[in-house]
This record gives structure tokens, C-alpha cells and sequence, in this order.
């Protein structure tokens, strides 16, 4: 193309470009108009009128996420027809809903990402433009259906990879290649596994599937909303925009550690502990140990009556729990199983006591007088009760828990592991929380007493409701009947009173974060390879219909509780019926920087295959060696030169180095620059250690260097004389 031919497209796709922002902004003034007049708008019960309002927000937040990068390219087809694609869809109502811009998620937009030259799609050309706010600065065509020289197609895709890094993720919704948007549009409702190694995209994969998967099934996902899942607060306020920033908000964020609502995690856990409570092995465990406090009494209790005493022994307690038990209720509910069995069995003992001699199950009435007096008496007797709670006490699952660890004895009695042993019960860690979620299913909760609560507070406000109906209500013989209506005959008193009682007004993730029983339509899982037995079974509570996207890479595990494959971990909740997808390429790490942590994967994982870097970016890695008294200054001098530079920068290193943070706190996050300090003891924690500095090492995008006081790593050591010799006082390549 000339350059006229150029300049004059360009100016044609800028005009383009520019008047479906007008739209926009037309569509956005409506969308709010419409907003304000929900917020406002009378007639509605309070339910309705939440609901309307909460789909004008909606409406209103999807069209102010579109600002930036509202339409990223353009498909021409052989028919000649040409169609724009951008993040939301936008038409024409008065031209049977034309489109003046294509939803990047619908399946017309789909050959824009996997179209090539040898399967064009029956496209002719796709364009890309490279746009700096509202405006269109620059486009790529690439020719479809015949081989091009001197046409980089990938130019997007190279511009966005090597940009430096900001805050937080940016989504990929202009550049996802033909592998990811396979996985992404993947028909498949119920588990997926998407493995891949370092900067293969899997996160962005998983967010953006979120995104087709609310555009696509919104009626049913958006009732319960959308979980993902990720190691670690930093990782999660990374990738908080992504969803946002494509216009879908139903969407709870959460670590492994909160997923057990109002628990604060303050400790941290051994491998050997962790790998303990990390298996299905510890259910054995709890199952005991809510057992050990369902208690028979060693010695008789007297029951002091008014008539007589008499004693609850083990044989009744016994008895009692045995019916309790086979109730299949949980512990807390069944609690009343077994205080109803004990005085009903220490009743009939009391009744055969006093009438002995002289009264027999033969006289029937007076039986059933003397055992309803007998019983009312025993209702009301504080120290039964208190017995009662003793044998069989409501307990909460932090309660129990913290009690068992606290607790040698009772740790034996449950067959659990010497090592559970902690003199803090209730310091607790991120591998509690499924123990804790177990408990909460075990012991279920006595809920009675809230239960006649609510029905007492219905009929309190029914009868308000009733009260205020009597004042509305109009004399009949002066009301016309053909225009009047009594206000009995449009609205009832419970109807009424529903309008009067409190709303929740949070929006759905707030509700479902602050809902232990609340279930997702749809759970994400992101370095799934951390999570443990114990984890996945929190997790298939959360999302009974088995709809997931699983994302992670075996050869980063570091938790002693992880994966080592998939199917152990799934073969329980879904046996063989899950699918499994690979990303191979690398689009974060330059050649340069995976050819060192390659060299490490062949050394702990050598079955493993490091995914294939996409591009090189002209700058080796490099190494020093520095004395005790060097370190800290030498880290200085890295964070001094990387502030002075665009981009994002991290120092990883081992445990008790200033300046550091561990590499297991920045797994799934990626930096222009990361230096590595002391690659030899992060190494020293074995498989563990190895899969810590191979998450180290991919961190980068652009630069890598690495400080080390002993000598490197074999891993690392047989490369350090293959680049550049060093030179006193330089940095030496690896």
C-alpha cells in the first residue's frame, strides 16, 4: 500500500473509530438517564424495584468500561462484507439492529483470532489498529489465504507483550491467538484443565473464559456469580481489572485462605503439617473428633425431682446417643435427637420410681397424667440441661478445632498425627481452612431458636401490616365501587408487611463473599497446583453444578499438599469426565531469560517442557558475585537504576534478606525487571526450593539479573562461562 493509500485509510478508520465513540456516548447518556430514573421510580415492591435498578447499573457499567480501546480491529470477508470488533457490541435499533461493532466474544468475531493464512476463515484480511485513547494512531493488515513477505502479523501481539509493565493485569482481548481463543469459546460446561508453563497467558485464558462464558450463558451464571481463585491478595488486586475492564462485575475474588468467611489466617504452616491436613486422610481425623465430644458420663448422675431421683447412667446415655447417631443428622442437630431420647428415657425411669407399688402401664391415664407432669418437670431443669450440654455440647467449628490442637489427649483419641499438636489453637492458617469448612458441615447448626424467632418477628410485622390496613381501609357505602378499590382487595397484611422488612441491598459479590453456603455458577482456579485434597473438596462445595476452569503448571508446585497430577485430585468429584487443553507458547519471557530457567526445569522436573518463547528481547542475564557487605548495597544499585526506567521491577529472594519478597508471593505476577539474590538458598528447600526459583526466574519480561554470596547452583553455574567473560568491576552474563 502507498503511503497516500495509507494516510487516506487511515484517516477513513479514524472517522470510523470516532463515530461509534459518538454512539457510545449516546448510549452511555441513555444508559444513565434510565439508571437515575430506576433509582427514583415508585409503584415497585422494594424487590423489583432492586432488580431494576440493578440491571440499569449494569447496563450503565458495561458501556463505561468501553472508553478505552473500544474497537481494536477489523475483518474484511470475501463477500466484501466488513465488520468492525471491539470489546462491547454496539447497533443500529432503527436498522434491524445492524451492527456498527461486533462483541469480540460472538462467534462472527472469532475467525479475528484464529484465522491464518492457511485457514482464513473465508476472510480476506484482517486489520488491527494500535489506538492512544479515542484515537487511532497506527493499523496492521495482514492478507489472509496467501503467504506474505515482509508482513508482520504479529505486530499487536509484539507490541503489547514488550510494553512495559503498569499496576495491575491488562486484559488480551486484541490479541488472543488461535490457541487461547480455542480454550477460551470452549463449548465444554464442566471441568477444564488448562496447563501451561510460564507466560503461556493461562490467567488470562481463565479471565477472559469467564467473560465469553458470563456473554454467552448471562441468564443462568449471573444469578450466583462467577469465583475466582488465586494464591495471594497481591495476585488478585494484579488481576482485579481484567473482568471489570471487559464490562462483567458478578464476580468474587478470594485466596484459598478466605474462602471460609470471617477467618483471619496469622500463621504459617510446616510442609509436614501441611501435607497432614492437605490430605482426605484428616476426614478420618475430624469425623473422630466430633465423635469424642458426644460423651456418655463416667459415673451416674443423680436427677434430683420433686418426687424422687433418679440416675442418668452410661446405659441411658448410651442409648440416647446411639439414636442420635444413626439420625444422619449433623452433630448440632442432632444434639436435640439426643437431649429428647435422654429425658424421655430418664422420664420413664422417674415414673416407674414414684408409681411403684401402685401404679402400672395398665392404668393408662393416670400413666400418661403422671409421665406429662414428670416430663414438663424435667423440661425445665437446669441441671439436666447443663448435663445435657456436657455429653453432648453445640460446638462451632473453630471452637473444636482449636480445642483438638490444643489437646494431646484428644488429638489420640481422633487417630490424629502427634504432629497436629500447636500450643495456640486458634492461630490459624491457610491449611485450617477446609478442616474448618468440613467442621461446618459435620456439626451443621441447631437453628430453632432463630427458626420460632423468624415466625415470631412475620407475625409481629404481619399484625403491624394488619393495623395500618385497618386505617387505609375506606367506608364501603361511600366508595364507588367502579372506580375504587379497597386497599384490602389490591394488597393483603403479609404482602404488606414483606414491603416493610429490611432488604439486603449489598450487590452479589458482596452477598456471596460473606456466604459460606452461598454456590457459583462458575469457579476459577489459578495456580491450581497449590491446592490440596482438602482444598478441591471447599471448592466442589462452592459449585455443585461442576462448572470450572482449572488453570496451573505441575512443574511450579512448591506445596508439600499439591498436585503431582490432575486426575487424583478431580477423579472424586468428576471421575474421567473433565477435558484437559495446553498452552505451549511463551508470551512473557524473552528466550534469553527461559533458556537459564529451562536449564534449571531439566534438572527437578525433567519430564517437564518449557513452553516456547515467542520472541527474544536482545538482553542476556546477567550475574554477580558479591561479599557479605555487598548484598544489601548491591540491591540498592538495582532498585536506584530500574525507578529511573518505565516499567515495573521486583527483587526475589530467600527468607530474612532486606529488601526481598519470597518468589512464591509473586507467582502469577510478571515485572519488566526482576533481580534474583541468593539463588543457592532459595534452592536449598529441595523440589520445593527448585520450583521457588524457577518462579523467580520467569518473573521477567525484559531483564533479568541474579546476586549470589556462594558460588551459583549447578544449575545455574554451567552457564555462568557461556556468554560475555566478565570484566572487573561489569556484571558477568550467564
Amino acid at each position: 500500500m502507498s503511503n497516500h493509500g495509507y494516510d487516506e485509510e487511515l484517516r477513513e478508520e479514524r472517522a470510523y473509530v470516532a463515530a461509534l465513540y459518538e454512539r457510545l456516548d449516546r448510549e452511555r447518556a441513555v444508559a444513565q438517564a434510565r439508571y437515575h430514573r430506576a433509582l427514583g421510580q415508585t409503584g415497585l415492591t422494594p424487590g423489583e424495584r432492586e432488580d431494576d435498578v440493578r440491571c440499569r447499573s449494569r447496563e450503565a457499567a458495561r458501556l463505561d468500561v468501553a472508553d478505552n480501546g473500544l474497537c481494536f480491529g477489523r475483518l474484511d470477508a470475501l463477500s466484501g462484507e466488513t465488520s468492525y470488533i471491539g470489546r462491547i457490541g454496539l447497533f443500529d435499533a432503527e436498522n434491524d439492529y445492524e451492527p456498527f461493532l461486533l462483541d469480540w466474544r460472538v462467534p462472527a468475531a472469532r475467525p479475528f483470532y484464529v484465522a491464518t493464512a492457511a485457514s482464513p476463515e473465508n476472510m480476506r484480511r484482517r486489520r488491527q489498529f494500535h489506538t492512544i485513547g479515542r484515537r487511532v494512531v497506527d493499523f496492521t493488515d495482514e492478507v489472509l489465504g496467501r503467504p506474505q513477505e515482509g508482513v508482520r502479523g504479529d505486530a499487536a501481539l509484539l507490541a503489547a507483550i514488550t510494553a512495559p509493565r503498569g499496576a495491575g493485569m491488562r486484559d488480551i482481548v486484541a490479541t488472543i491467538q488461535a490457541e487461547q481463543d480455542e480454550i477460551i469459546r470452549l463449548a465444554h460446561q464442566g471441568v477444564l484443565v488448562v496447563e501451561g508453563g510460564p507466560g503461556t497467558g493461562k490467567t488470562a485464558v481463565a479471565l477472559h473464559r469467564v467473560a465469553y462464558l458470563l456473554y454467552t450463558r448471562r441468564e443462568r451464571m449471573s444469578r450466583s456469580g462467577v469465583l475466582v481463585v488465586g494464591p495471594s491478595p497481591l495476585f488478585l488486586d494484579h488481576i482485579g481489572r481484567v473482568l471489570p475492564s471487559l464490562g462483567e462485575s458478578d464476580v468474587v475474588f478470594m485466596t484459598p485462605g478466605d474462602l471460609y468467611p470471617g477467618l483471619r489466617v496469622t500463621a504459617e504452616e510446616t510442609p509436614e503439617v501441611a501435607r497432614l491436613k492437605g490430605s482426605r486422610q484428616i476426614l478420618d481425623v475430624l469425623a473422630a473428633a466430633v465423635a469424642d465430644r458426644q460423651r456418655v458420663p463416667e459415673e451416674p448422675v443423680p436427677i434430683e425431682l420433686a418426687d424422687v431421683t433418679v440416675q442418668l447412667d452410661a446405659g441411658i446415655a448410651e442409648e440416647a446417643r446411639r439414636e442420635a447417631r444413626s439420625s444422619g443428622l449433623p452433630h448440632n442437630e442432632a444434639r436435640a435427637v439426643f437431649r429428647e431420647h435422654v429425658v424421655l428415657l430418664v422420664a420413664e425411669r422417674a415414673v416407674e420410681r414414684i408409681g411403684e407399688g401402685w401404679l402400672t402401664r395398665a392404668d393408662g391415664g393416670a400413666w400418661a397424667d403422671l409421665s406429662a407432669d414428670v416430663l414438663e418437670e424435667l423440661q425445665e431443669h437446669e441441671e439436666l440441661a447443663a448435663t445435657l450440654d456436657a455429653l453432648w455440647p453445640e460446638l462451632t467449628p473453630e471452637t473444636l478445632l482449636a480445642q483438638l490442637y490444643m489437646s494431646p489427649r484428644r488429638l489420640a483419641a481422633a487417630g490424629a498425627d502427634p504432629a497436629l499438636f500447636r500450643a495456640d489453637g486458634a492461630a490459624w492458617t491457610v491449611s485450617d481452612v477446609p478442616l474448618l469448612d468440613e467442621l461446618a458441615d459435620l456439626l451443621g447448626r441447631d437453628d430453632s431458636a432463630e427458626r420460632a424467632a423468624a415466625r415470631r418477628q412475620a407475625a409481629a410485622e404481619a399484625e403491624y401490616a394488619a393495623g395500618v390496613m385497618d386505617v387505609m381501609r375506606l367506608d364501603r357505602e361511600e366508595m364507588d365501587e367502579d372506580v375504587l378499590l379497597a386497599a384490602e382487595n389490591v394488597i393483603d397484611a403479609v404482602q404488606l408487611a414483606g414491603r416493610f422488612a429490611e432488604r439486603d441491598r449489598r450487590d452479589l459479590a458482596e452477598r456471596a463473599a460473606a456466604d459460606r453456603d452461598w454456590t457459583y455458577g462458575h469457579v476459577v482456579v489459578d495456580e491450581a497446583q497449590e491446592l490440596s485434597e482438602m482444598d478441591w473438596r471447599v471448592l466442589m462445595r462452592r459449585c455443585p453444578s461442576r462448572s470450572f476452569t482449572i488453570v496451573g503448571d505441575l512443574a511450579q508446585r512448591r506445596s508439600a499438599a499439591g498436585a503431582t497430577a490432575w486426575a487424583p485430585m478431580l477423579a472424586p468429584y468428576v471421575g474421567d469426565r473433565w477435558q484437559y487443553r495446553q498452552l505451549t507458547v511463551n508470551y512473557r519471557t524473552p528466550a534469553e531469560i527461559m533458556t537459564v530457567a529451562g536449564a534449571l526445569l531439566a534438572r527437578f522436573a525433567p519430564g517437564a517442557r518449557p513452553p516456547e518463547s515467542v520472541r527474544a528481547c536482545g538482553v542476556r542475564p546477567w550475574s554477580r558475585r558479591v561479599a557479605d557487605g555487598e548484598l544489601q548495597e548491591a540491591i540498592d544499585d538495582f532498585v536506584r537504576e530500574e525507578a529511573g526506567r518505565e516499567g515495573t521491577s521486583v527483587v526475589l529472594g530467600p527468607p530474612g534478606v532486606p529488601g526481598t519478597i519470597p518468589p512464591s508471593a509473586a507467582k502469577g505476577l510478571e515485572f519488566d525487571a526482576v533481580l534474583v539474590v541468593e539463588p543457592e538458598r532459595i534452592l536449598a528447600g529441595g523440589a520445593r526450593g527448585a520450583a521457588e526459583l524457577y518462579v523467580a526466574l520467569t518473573r521477567a519480561t525484559q531483564r533479568l539479573g541474579v546476586l549470589h554470596r556462594e558460588p551459583l547452583p549447578a544449575e545455574l553455574a554451567g552457564l555462568a562461562e557461556a556468554g560475555v567473560p566478565a570484566r572487573a568491576g561489569h556484571r558477568r552474563f550467564l
